[in-house]
């Protein structure tokens, strides 16, 4: 499988690759470190053939051997867990957020080696990320951010935000909580340049989506 080069995102300390898998599009980003060849896969979501081909995809970026440190789930749903166990492994930590965590171990069978919440960092060998948790897509849902130095931040949003508005929900109720907590967490704290990397689809910035925000909230999803 060849990766296309515009879903690659060549960052000073990493590169941020991008696949899309399975019937439902589902992205499956890959962070690895240029010095230490550490990696790190958001959403083990389908065609575990097809996230191993990404994995080795990194090799040209770095001199060191490419290590999978972790696997970071964006929120239990289904269509995002699929490849977990099969990509999984004894020296592979997985993480998911809190309220998400116990479903995603029922429906895998992989026991999580911990639970994310809002505020945590996420550190491996030159990869670092910031936990967000918006609450409303599901009770769990996270998150994660890149700051970059001198440079856009890039935040990966599972299925929380997407370009032209927030991720399904199933009342008002959470409508109003998820909406609620990416303006509050996300565009009330990071720049327009900001790049958001939805769980579904191509990118977009925060700058192009917050004109909308009082348009999303008016229709009311």
């Amino acid at each position: 499988m060849a990766i296309d080069s515009s879903l690659i995102h060549d960052l000073p300390a990493i590169t941020v690759r991008r696949t899309s898998v399975s019937a439902m599009s589902n992205n499956v980003y890959l962070l690895t470190s240029k010095k230490s060849g550490a990696q790190v896969l958001i959403d083990a979501a389908d065609d575990a053939a097809a996230i191993r081909e990404l994995l080795g995809s990194a090799g040209a970026d770095t001199p060191c051997p490419l290590t999978l440190r972790s696997v970071l789930t964006t929120h239990q749903h289904w269509d995002h867990i699929r490849a977990l166990a099969q990509i999984s492994g004894p020296d592979i930590e997985t993480w998911a957020g809190v309220e998400d965590a116990g479903p995603i171990e029922e429906e895998t069978g992989v026991q999580l080696t911990g639970r994310l919440a809002h505020g945590d960092v996420v550190r491996y060998d030159g990869v670092a990320l910031d936990v967000i948790h918006l609450r409303g897509h599901t009770p769990g849902s996270l998150a994660f951010v890149y700051p970059v130095e001198d440079g856009p931040t890039h935040i990966f949003t599972g299925d929380s935000l997407f370009p032209g508005g927030v991720g399904k929900t199933q009342s008002a109720q959470d409508f109003t909580s998820l909406l609620d907590d990416v303006t509050e967490r996300l565009f009330e704290v990071y720049d327009d340049d900001t790049i958001i990397h939805p769980g579904h689809g191509d990118p977009t910035t925060l700058g192009a989506e917050r004109p909308q925000l009082a348009q999303w909230r008016e229709r009311g999803w």
